[in-house]
């Protein structure tokens, strides 16, 4: 018997009706023949709900007590998903991670899933059970505490059930019908792709793009596990939803096959740094050890022994970044001037597999943005992508350009 694991966001369980449409939607599958394994997450709004009483209560938080609260959010929307299907007619059981069980490391709040054992749920499937719900974003340390996963973790363990089980397919129901070529709240002309690289998704979850956790994506890519993203409000067919797959299955040939923009960005610089070996390691080794998470990194060219390092991060963890470094000139572990941080900053990029073998994209990207005006305050390119950081204010206005500009409404 084939199997599918279908994964439920908390907008698609929000709440009692939500929850028996997707039912029906697992019902369908099952009538289709397919065993299922059903990752849900927490109803929309309750795990921001349970981080605020533990903020509440502790600022000071033990991290073990901290994942035994929050993930008690799957564990309701599973049960409730499982009563459902039962009175469907469906048989279905719920199962929290501890009892799968979904071994993990202790990293309380970012756990790594290491294992996931057929076991218990193959010997349920055996006995006539169609449907394992499975709480998402939750599992079990070594220690035998219940850990989390980390934001967006129920995407990563649906992808993990699917490689584990050997799933048909991995179907990531959400309140949007697909991947776009860019937010379709910022240009109308966006355009729902059919098919995209687990490569360029990849890149689009970790600029910004909010469809998929990044996580998922590098787990599909790795097991080679079909990802489809499809809407839970809408009927679902076949050709519904956009197909995360390897390179060689696309049928489209693009050379950019979409804009993404982080909003929430900040560009910091040390002044006046001195140039020898080893600054860079002295520089970003506090910062790392830290928590900052730096992305785009330019260093400017060297005079009379000095020069300027310029680095990007989460305009939240600009305070975190300024301790860190006045911290370590305190202790004389390297020198600067000033530290200048600017955080009225974003980040646009564009990504494609294509531009491996064509030439031109960046001057492409850089005579758009010019032709409107917009400055560009730092560039960072790989093989399959190029960001920018300009001000927040064209933020949109650069993403309208870039789509404009390779015809993405069209097919790029």
């Amino acid at each position: 018997m084939a199997l599918l694991v279908m994964k439920f966001g908390g907008t698609s369980v929000a709440d009692l009706p939500r929850i028996r449409g997707a039912a029906a939607k697992v019902a369908a599958e099952v009538a289709r023949g397919h065993d299922v394994i059903t990752v849900v997450s927490a109803m929309a709004g309750r795990t921001n709900e349970l981080v605020g009483w533990v903020d509440a209560t502790s600022k000071f938080y033990d991290a073990r007590e901290y994942d035994a609260v929050v993930s008690s959010g799957e564990n309701i929307t599973a049960g409730l998903m499982a009563l459902t299907l039962q009175e469907m007619g469906v048989p279905a059981r719920s199962w929290q991670g501890w009892q799968v069980p979904l071994r993990t490391t202790s990293a309380h709040g970012a756990a790594r899933i290491e294992e996931i054992p057929r076991a218990s749920i193959d010997a349920k499937f055996a006995e006539g059970m169609k449907v394992a719900v499975v709480a998402g974003f939750q599992g079990v340390s070594a220690e035998g505490r219940i850990t989390t996963l980390g934001r967006g973790g129920s995407d990563t363990s649906a992808v993990a059930f699917a490689a584990a089980f050997g799933a048909i397919r991995c179907d990531i129901y959400t309140d949007v019908d697909g991947v776009y070529t860019t937010d379709p709240r910022i240009t109308r002309k966006a355009r729902r792709l059919d098919r995209i690289a687990f490569e360029e998704m990849l890149e689009l979850a970790s600029l910004g793009a909010r469809v998929l956790q990044t996580r998922s994506v590098e787990l599909a890519m790795r097991f080679g596990v079909p990802l489809r993203v499809l809407s839970s409000f809408e009927e679902s067919t076949e050709s519904s939803g956009t197909i995360v797959c390897p390179e060689e299955e696309l049928m489209e040939n693009r050379v950019v096959a979409g804009v993404a923009h982080s909003r929430d960005e900040a560009k910091m610089t040390l002044t006046a740094v001195q140039d020898q070996p080893g600054i860079a390691a002295a520089i970003f080794g506090p910062l790392a050890e830290a928590h900052v998470n730096v992305d785009m990194i330019v260093q400017n060219i060297s005079d009379h022994g000095r020069t300027d390092m310029t680095f990007s991060c989460p305009v939240d963890q600009v305070a975190r970044a300024e301790r860190a470094m006045l911290a370590a000139r305190e202790r004389k572990e390297f020198a600067f001037d000033e530290l200048v941080a600017d955080t009225e900053v974003a980040k646009v990029s564009v990504v494609g597999i294509g531009m491996r073998s064509h030439a031109g994209v960046a001057a492409r990207m850089f005579k758009a943005l010019a032709a409107e005006g917009i400055n560009i305050k730092v560039i960072t390119t790989s093989e399959i992508k190029i960001s920018v950081l300009i001000d927040r204010k064209y933020m949109e206005l650069a993403v309208q350009a870039l789509h404009d500009a390779f015809e993405l409404h069209a097919g790029g």
